[in-house]
Formats: structure tokens, C-alpha cells, sequence
């Protein structure tokens, strides 16, 4: 009885090269990325009351993660901002200078991954980046705000 190897002289080396090229491919290019979870103004508390806003449980779990969120771009302060505010509603003024205490719960900070071209208040759009939960006071503008989308790309949306 004989005993016949299927890899011998050059099918081996084949063999071994195409793993090898496979196992570093999968290394560089990692795994899929996850879609982006859809959030929505509805489910971003669990409660305001007196003694303060409650995030949502699904929203705490989110933190740190890429969301989406569809609104409407608030006009912003200044023409050249790498930010804009995102309201559930379309408004003709900025929702975005208030106190911690007075935050409204239908607004959510982007910080954009690059200079913003505002839109038409009235247009809806979605915006898609990393969930931050959390009183932040922004270095730069003063501005307090409690959830905010970073790295943030945005496009219209129906």
C-alpha cells in the first residue's frame, strides 16, 4: 500500500504562498467593518426631569461607537467651522448657546472631519460618526454640550 503526498516539490510551495499572501491580507485589511447603528432624536434619553437628562440605555451602549443620526443642520456661527449643531426640527437660528442646564434634548453636536458647507436649514440630512456621551465643554467656542458625533462625514437625506 502506498501512501500518496499531494504536496510535493512545487504544489507545496504554491500551496504555502497563497496561504501566506491570505494570512497577511486578512491581517491588513482586517475584518468588515460594522454598519453604522441608526440612532434617533426619540431614543436618545431615557428621561428629562428635574434633576436632569438620562441617556438611553441603547445610546450609553453606543458610546465610543459609529452611529448615524438624521436631521437638520442648524445655521451655523461662522461661514469656515469644522461643527455644526444637528436638530431634530429644521430652525433659522443656532439652538447650540445655552448652559448645560438648559441643553435641549433634540440637538446633537457634529464635529466634522473637515471644514463644513452648510445647507439649507430646512434640508434634511444624516450625519454618520463616533458617539460621544457626556457633558464636553468645547476649548475653543465655550459651547457645553451632552452628545456629540466626531469624525463625522454628512450627506442629504430623505
Amino acid at each position: 500500500m502506498t501512501i500518496r503526498v499531494f504536496f510535493t516539490g512545487g504544489r507545496f510551495r504554491r500551496f504555502f504562498f497563497a496561504f501566506a499572501v491570505s494570512l497577511l491580507l486578512s491581517f491588513l485589511i482586517g475584518s468588515p467593518a460594522r454598519a453604522a447603528e441608526l440612532l434617533s432624536f426619540d431614543g436618545l434619553y431615557k428621561s428629562n426631569t428635574v434633576l436632569g437628562l438620562k441617556f438611553a440605555d441603547r445610546t450609553l451602549a453606543l458610546k465610543g461607537q459609529v452611529v448615524r443620526l438624521r436631521g437638520y443642520m442648524a445655521p451655523p456661527l461662522k461661514p469656515e467651522s469644522n461643527f455644526f449643531v444637528l436638530t431634530r426640527e429644521p430652525v433659522a437660528i443656532c439652538p447650540f448657546c445655552s448652559s448645560d442646564g438648559e441643553w435641549p434634548v433634540d440637538i446633537v453636536v457634529v464635529y466634522a472631519s473637515k471644514t463644513v458647507i452648510p445647507t439649507n436649514f430646512s434640508e434634511r440630512i444624516e450625519a454618520e460618526g463616533l458617539l460621544e456621551v457626556g457633558s464636553f465643554i468645547d476649548p475653543k467656542t465655550g459651547f457645553v454640550s451632552q452628545l456629540r458625533i466626531r469624525d463625522a462625514v454628512f450627506h442629504t437625506s430623505n
